[in-house]
C-alpha cells in the first residue's frame, strides 16, 4: 500500500525525468549548423537594435507616438486607410471633370484633408528650418 506521499514525490520524480529527457531530446536536436545560425541571427538582431536605439529621429517619433493625441490620429488614420480602400473598389472610376472636381472640393471631408495636409506641411517646413538654423 503506497502512501499519499510516495504518489507525491513519485509524480514530482517522473516529472523531473520528462524534463531530463527533454533536455535531452533538445540538446540532440542543436546541430552545429543550428547553433551558428541561432548565433548569427542573434548578433544580427542585436546590432540591428544597436543601430535603432542610436538613432535620434526614431526615439523622438516614437516618443510622440507614445502620447495619446497620436496614438488617437494613428488609429484614425488606420480606419480612414482600410474604408477608403473598401469604398475606392466599390465605387465606378470617377469621370472626371470640373463638375465632378466641385462636388469633391464641396465635401467637408475634402476640406478637413486638405486642412490636415496644409498644417503638416506647416508645421513640418518649420522643424526643418529650426534644426538647419541650428545646424542640426
Amino acid at each position: 500500500m503506497t502512501t499519499q506521499t510516495e504518489t507525491s514525490v513519485n509524480d514530482d520524480l517522473q516529472g523531473l525525468i520528462e524534463i531530463a529527457q527533454l533536455a535531452t531530446a533538445a540538446r540532440d536536436a542543436m546541430s552545429d549548423e543550428i547553433v551558428s545560425r541561432m548565433a548569427g541571427t542573434m548578433s544580427e538582431g542585436l546590432i540591428l537594435l544597436d543601430r535603432l536605439t542610436r538613432n535620434e529621429g526614431l526615439m523622438k517619433l516614437l516618443q510622440v507616438l507614445d502620447r495619446q493625441d497620436s496614438q488617437n490620429l494613428l488609429i484614425a488614420f488606420s480606419e480612414a486607410i482600410h474604408t477608403t480602400s473598401q469604398e475606392i473598389a466599390a465605387a465606378p472610376p470617377a469621370k472626371g471633370g470640373v463638375g465632378c472636381l466641385m462636388r469633391v472640393v464641396r465635401d467637408p471631408g475634402t476640406l478637413e484633408g486638405i486642412r490636415f495636409l496644409t498644417m503638416l506641411g506647416k508645421y513640418m517646413s518649420k522643424g526643418l528650418r529650426e534644426q538647419h538654423r541650428h545646424g542640426d
